[in-house]
């Protein structure tokens, strides 16, 4: 708004002469100009007569309404624009001025005052009935409102008195109808197509709204019929190539595409969608000659540039991939996720201490900064770079406690994982010494309890956990289905599950757990059901063991065998399914 006050006050002056004019009861004044209209259907409509620093001469009208369009413009001045666009409105329906009308509009257009905007533009197009700009104005106003049969009858009428208009703006909006209303516009469009053969953004249109009604085979029948009378351009070769992927046909539309790119060479919209649609039918390698002949046609072109990167890494060409990413890094585009697959590329190279490097790069409030701290921190404690490793966490949250508290699970978790237990409970002891009774920081103790075999710790901390949180259902369930699996507490295992379910009834793992549960109290049917239920979202190993353990209980022993051969194919190193295959088959 302050530039529309500072324009208004530049034109000071001419208020000031229009006032004396008002006096000397003369029939024109000269108005300031409001700065440039951002709406394309308005500015597409403005008339360079009444543009910035243009003089407006108005009609023959009373003195009073004279009057009226100095204080409006005065308001305006002010940085009133509401209330003199509103006079500006009254004015040109009381006067039908042609000048008042479009200085109406360009206030309506400032202000988004679109109800102004459609009485202004049909007032306008009565006022001038065979002038297309109010039809244009008003076409692209019922498209807004999503008035699409009115729309088009503007559009219509934009063409019959001589003008263009393109009808693909149609399609954009209309992505969102029903079906059977966007097919009465289908209806609508062939007969605007029949009316006005040679203009090829109807039928285009036409394609459009086809391809979204899923009618591919008349959308694509009406390509073929514009194909034979306009020249091919890119935006025709996309939309083929949509339609026929939409069909499943991802072979014909690579080779739409393939033809659209030789024919269109520098067309790099065209280009970047058949790289794309290879990516997505797995030719990685044609796909990344696409981005490399975008690149080399514009070498800064860096999100290019990152795409070539990732192909790169997918095809295994790491010396290519690290080159392009250091690029990136350099001219500081993708620097963060440059930063993060380097270190995944030297961790695939097995050289940690690049590895680690490029991971620590990674900087803080990035999608990438938690899972490059980890792997950083996995290499390090790997390496044997212990103190080296938590020196570096703790620099990284200094000031921060809930990160500090993240990283202190985070790492705890990996010493677990790399054999260094007493070090895991040292840090976890003297982390919960500075933050006392933080359940993250006793759920990772429960891990530690857990991979030591220690109920009784691990019981003890999540009764903490429950009594300071009763709706941690986290908590809940993994005690519950600690009692249910390594003691004979059920009732007390089933009741802390169904705790649990009640707060995230649709958590898989819940699921499997009350399961579970419920199998140790000899209650095959429900159980079998939530195995099944949990089985569905979750494919997991575990509840695949679980699973067919209950169905080799209940006599289907056929079933409990094809579901825990299944579920060997997936994961053939799964110790929980071989170990219960033993259990029930044990001389098979």
């Amino acid at each position: 708004m302050e530039s529309i006050v500072v324009k208004m006050r530049e034109k000071q002056t001419l208020i000031v002469v229009a006032v004396l004019a008002t006096f000397a009861t003369c029939t024109s004044t000269t108005a300031p100009s409001l700065p440039d209209m951002e709406d394309p259907a308005i500015a597409a409509i403005a008339d360079p007569e009444i543009s910035s620093e243009a003089e407006i001469e108005y009609g023959s009208f009373s003195e009073e309404q004279l009057y009226q369009t100095i204080i409006s413009e005065l308001d305006a001045q002010r940085g009133n624009l509401e209330e003199a666009g509103d006079n500006y409105l009254d004015l040109a329906m009381a006067t039908r001025d042609l000048s008042i009308i479009q200085r109406a509009i360009q206030f309506a257009s400032v202000n988004g005052d679109l109800n102004a905007l459609m009485q202004l533009g049909l007032l306008w197009s009565g006022v001038e009935p065979e002038n297309a700009q109010p039809h244009l104005m008003l076409s692209f106003q019922f498209l807004e409102n999503g008035n699409y049969s009115q729309a088009l009858s503007h559009m219509a009428r934009v063409i019959d008195l001589g003008s263009e208009i393109d009808f693909t703006a149609l399609a954009a909006r209309t992505g969102r109808l029903e079906p059977r209303d966007r097919q009465s516009l289908i209806e609508n469009l062939r007969q605007l197509a029949r009316e006005f053969e040679d203009e090829s953004s109807i039928q285009i249109a036409l394609i459009q709204l086809l391809a979204q009604n899923r009618q591919f085979e008349e959308a694509l029948y009406e390509i073929q019929q514009v194909l034979e009378i306009i020249d091919l351009t890119p935006n025709m070769v996309l939309l083929h190539g949509q339609v026929l992927q939409n069909m499943d046909d991802s072979e014909g539309a690579a080779r739409v595409l393939r033809n659209g790119v030789r024919q269109f060479e520098d067309d790099k919209s065209l280009r970047l969608s058949f790289a794309r649609l290879l990516i997505q039918n797995e030719d990685f390698k044609e796909a990344q000659e696409q981005f490399e002949i975008i690149v080399e046609q514009d070498p800064e072109d860096w999100e290019t540039l990152y795409s070539v990167a990732l192909l790169d890494m997918e095809l295994e060409n790491f010396e290519s991939a690290i080159n392009n990413l250091e690029k990136l890094i350099l001219v500081d585009q993708r620097f963060d996720e440059s930063q993060y697959y380097l270190g995944f590329i030297y961790e695939q190279l097995e050289e940690m201490e690049k590895s680690i490097k490029h991971y620590r790069e990674v900087r803080i409030g990035t999608n990438n900064f938690l899972a490059a701290q980890q792997q950083a921190t996995r290499h390090a404690i790997d390496l044997g770079q212990l103190n080296e490793a938590h020196s570096w966490l703790i620099r990284q949250s200094s000031g921060q406690p809930r990160l500090e508290i993240l990283f202190t699970t985070i790492e705890s978790n990996l010493l677990i994982q790399s054999g260094y237990i007493t070090e895991a409970k040292s840090l976890l002891d003297s982390s919960l010494n500075r933050f006392p009774n933080e359940s993250e920081l006793l759920f990772a103790r429960v891990l530690y309890y857990d991979s030591q075999g220690d109920k009784a710790g691990s019981e003890r901390d999540l009764q903490q956990i429950i009594r300071m949180q009763p709706d941690d259902s986290r908590a809940l369930n993994h005690l519950g289905y600690m009692l249910a699996d390594q003691t004979n507490r059920f009732e007390e295992a089933l009741k802390l599950v169904e705790r649990a379910i009640a707060i995230s009834p649709d958590d898989p793992a819940i699921i499997d757990s009350l399961a579970w549960a419920q199998y140790k109290l000899g209650y095959y049917e429900e159980a079998l059901s939530n195995l099944r239920r949990a089985f569905a979202v979750f494919p997991d190993h575990e509840v695949a063991s679980h699973l067919g353990e209950v169905l080799w209980q209940m006599g289907r022993e056929k079933e409990a065998t094809q579901v825990w051969e299944d579920a060997l194919e997936v994961q053939p190193d799964s110790e929980l399914i071989r170990e219960v295959i033993e259990r029930f088959r044990p001389y098979e």
